[in-house]
């Protein structure tokens, strides 16, 4: 049975799908990627969500080099980053983050910093101060490396931290991590998250003098 409840002492932020939804962006730049070689669209959007490029096509094309799927990912990047027609905020994020100030807080997200600004620019949503990009990673989600880096900057134990997530990459990253998990939308029910919100707008965020933060769902 998942929990009404949880309490931390900061909380850990992905942007697509948890803060921003991007997926019409994602959709165009992927589905024809997948059409160039030949691969099933539907199949491969099922690997995309939470992942660095350059990992999604380890995984499809596990044969070709990584120094290709690297150089590849940084064409698909400056495409994502270019293209935001779609890309709005989910809903109840802007008052989210607002209850958010002053609050320790993260955005640990597989986006590089470029990708990040646009995308919260376009979706109207102020970027968190403190933030672990593709650039501060060696390894992409499903590695812990993003939220456990992210707890450290935050000065936390990465048991005093939530992360909020809505890809199976991200919910295995953050588990990893040990951390507790709040799934955000359609994709983190299945997942098995502590809590799962359908989006953001019946949620209250509240920290106690005792500096612990209670997220709770309405």
């Amino acid at each position: 049975m998942q929990a009404t409840a949880l309490t931390a002492r900061a909380l850990l932020l992905d942007m697509d799908g948890t803060l921003v939804n991007s997926d019409a962006v994602v959709e165009r730049v992927w589905r024809e990627w997948a059409v160039g070689y030949g691969l099933d669209p539907d199949a491969t959007l099922k690997v995309v969500h939470g992942r660095q490029g350059y990992a999604t096509m380890a995984e499809l094309l596990p044969d070709r080099p990584m120094a290709e799927n690297y150089a590849e990912n940084a064409v698909l990047l400056a495409r994502e980053t270019a293209d935001v027609e779609g890309v709005v905020p989910i809903p109840g994020a802007p008052a989210f983050l607002a209850a958010l100030a002053g609050l320790p807080h993260a955005l640990v997200t597989s986006a590089d910093t470029a990708l990040a600004t646009a995308r919260m620019g376009a979706a109207g949503l102020p970027m968190p101060e403190a933030r672990i990009t593709a650039e501060c990673v060696g390894a992409s989600k499903p590695d812990p490396e993003g939220f456990l880096k992210g707890a450290a900057e935050l000065g936390f134990a990465p048991g005093d931290c939530i992360a909020f997530e809505d890809s199976a990459a991200g919910i295995e990253s953050a588990r990893a991590a040990g951390m507790r998990v709040v799934g955000i939308g359609p994709r983190a029910l299945a997942l098995g998250p502590d809590l799962h919100l359908d989006d953001l707008t019946r949620i209250d965020v509240t920290a106690g003098p005792d500096g612990w933060i209670r997220v709770r769902s309405l």
